[in-house]
């Protein structure tokens, strides 16, 4: 019950947090740059001098014998979908967070910037099994359990599977939605026809998560690293620039593969560094993303 308790406290805390991040950093951003998915028949009404002759609906002027048009309205309610990673490499952090905590802070600014736009969130954790699914709802009772599984949720799982995810993605979510995929992108499988689906059916946008550590490994003697998915461990000596040289050219690597995925499908990628405030990145985003839908 104390443990219920002082979660519970947590998550007003955070709820708050978040809610301050929103209300300074994105209000009105989030809103014009991601609009609703189309327009909606609001009624007929008789033709006035300046309206769109396109519009004019010819079986009810026939039928009356006067010109009548067709009016519609922007549908505003946008559905966001946010798929986070919580396979156990996000556990990894050579700084003050790990990726993980990071991600889940990310995760939440997004989906309470979407609910107080009175936007649908859903929510999607995975690892190499399809953790949890939360449909898309709104409501202040739902964002805390948004909250509340996005920092605190136990996984079984601890390899990953963006495969997995994207395919039950495809299969539950029906209507266009926007689509947030926070993860590391450490995943040796190929993704990439599940990735076509979705980036076809839905407005994707991709979120790496990096610490330095993985693109640079420090000079600091012989050392143990694990793999946290496996388990596996291996002794290297840092002290070797080879081996330094030969870890950076892979991290580059794991880079540019993503770019080329990405950027072949037209998908926006977004790095976010735990040494980094991801605030002034996802601001830098918004604004060239609202500049584009305005070109």
């Amino acid at each position: 019950m104390k443990d219920s308790q002082e979660m519970t406290r947590k998550i007003r805390r955070l709820e708050l947090r978040t809610k301050r991040l929103v209300e300074s950093s994105f209000a009105g951003q989030y809103q014009s740059v991601f609009k609703g998915q189309g327009m909606n028949f609001e009624e007929v009404r008789p033709y006035a001098a300046g309206d769109e002759i396109r519009s004019i609906d010819w079986n009810v002027s026939a039928r009356t014998g006067d010109l009548h048009i067709k009016k519609f309205k922007e549908e505003r309610e946008v559905t966001v979908m946010i798929l986070l990673d919580v396979s156990a490499s996000g556990n990894f952090g050579s700084v003050e967070q790990s990726k993980r905590e990071v991600a889940a802070e990310v995760a939440a600014v997004l989906a309470l910037s979407a609910l107080y736009n009175n936007d649908k969130v859903g929510l999607l954790l995975f690892s190499d099994q399809i953790e949890l699914f939360l449909p898309p709802k709104k409501g202040r009772l739902h964002h805390l359990r948004l909250l509340r599984e996005m920092f605190y949720f136990q996984p079984q799982g601890r390899k990953t599977n963006i495969h997995g995810a994207l395919d039950y993605l495809n299969r539950v979510m029906h209507r266009k939605a926007i689509v947030f995929v926070i993860s590391d992108f450490l995943d040796e499988h190929d993704f990439s026809r599940p990735l076509n689906v979705t980036s076809k059916r839905h407005d994707l946008i991709a979120l790496p998560m990096i610490d330095p550590a993985e693109e640079i490994l420090p000079d600091v003697g012989v050392i143990t690293l694990e793999d946290p998915e496996t388990g596996a461990q291996i002794e290297v000596n840092t002290a070797s620039k080879k081996l330094r040289e030969e870890y950076q050219e892979e991290s580059r690597r794991r880079t540019s593969k993503l770019l080329h995925l990405f950027g072949a499908r037209r998908i926006d990628m977004v790095p976010l560094r735990t040494t980094e405030d991801y605030l002034p990145t996802l601001r830098s985003f918004f604004a060239s993303r609202e500049r584009r839908k305005t070109r």
